[in-house]
């Protein structure tokens, strides 16, 4: 559907601000600081993508957006209101599409839907995200009868019914063939654009990241702080659609690889 509006109504896409956080974890050997002192704000109706080692705090970080977990220190904003609990501006699309195996594709879509939705209503904002991502046609299908890459649009349908003000992404392709990896980079794209949301997306991906992402944050560790932080801000100033072989963005794909410790010679 590259090229194509999916037909999306836009929604009230919320700003992110982060003044300061931490979050510091209790283990047998003392205290671990996964983040220290982030701070970021993240526009309303932009992309931005969180790049770092493993273990540099970005899914940490997501959740804290989420409300799936409370920062040790500093605040969290969504839409210029302090997060405390699961936010109902946002939705989250995890790495793994998480499926209940007994319920169809609509089913599935349905749990999205915030509570109180009339049935009627329901149903046909269903059948409309699964028509955005592409799944018109598979709505009856159960989750063991789809790909890989159809059940991640499922579970990218499921965020979207909720018209989330921000889409939370965490690793949302990593598990996908680089095929399908990279026809779902297009849907997200295509989506983002079309609804106007706010799009929070955590890859390993440098490339996708590039392909994607209006400001590119980079979560690393320096000598003055014990937890992760932004080390890097990086505007990436190429009008989307992208197309992937841009020269500006192999520049920029350097510059990347080198703050995440690839040497220039193998970049």
């Amino acid at each position: 559907m590259r090229g194509e509006e999916p037909g999306a109504e836009r929604v009230e896409a919320a700003g992110v601000a982060l003044r300061g956080v931490g979050r510091a974890f209790r283990t047998p050997a003392g205290t671990h600081d996964v983040l220290a002192g982030v701070d970021a704000d993240i526009a309303a109706g932009s992309t931005v993508a969180l790049l770092g080692a493993s273990g540099s705090g970005k899914s940490t970080l997501l959740r804290l957006v989420a409300g799936l977990d409370a920062p040790t220190a500093g605040t969290v904003e969504v839409g210029g209101e302090v997060v405390r609990g699961v936010n109902a501006r946002t939705g989250v699309v995890f790495q793994e599409p998480r499926l209940l195996p007994w319920r169809d594709l609509a089913g599935n879509v349905a749990l999205g839907l915030p509570r109180g939705t009339p049935r009627a209503q329901g149903r046909a904002q269903v059948l409309h995200r699964l028509e955005t991502v592409g799944l018109a046609g598979f709505a009856g299908h159960r989750p063991r009868r789809v790909s890989g890459g159809m059940a991640q649009r499922a579970a990218l349908a499921r965020a979207l019914v909720r018209r989330p003000g921000v889409l939370l992404m965490d690793e949302p392709f990593a598990a996908l063939d680089a095929l399908t990896r990279l026809r779902m980079q297009d849907l997200l794209d295509d989506v983002q654009r079309s609804t106007g949301a706010t799009v929070l997306l955590v890859t390993h991906d440098v490339d996708e990241a590039l392909h994607l992402a209006d400001r590119v944050l980079v979560l690393g560790t320096t000598e003055d702080r014990a937890g992760a932080h932004v080390v890097r801000d990086l505007r990436v100033d190429v009008p989307r659609p992208r197309d992937r072989g841009d020269a500006d963005l192999a520049h920029l794909r350097v510059e990347l690889l080198e703050l995440l410790g690839v040497p220039r010679s193998h970049a």
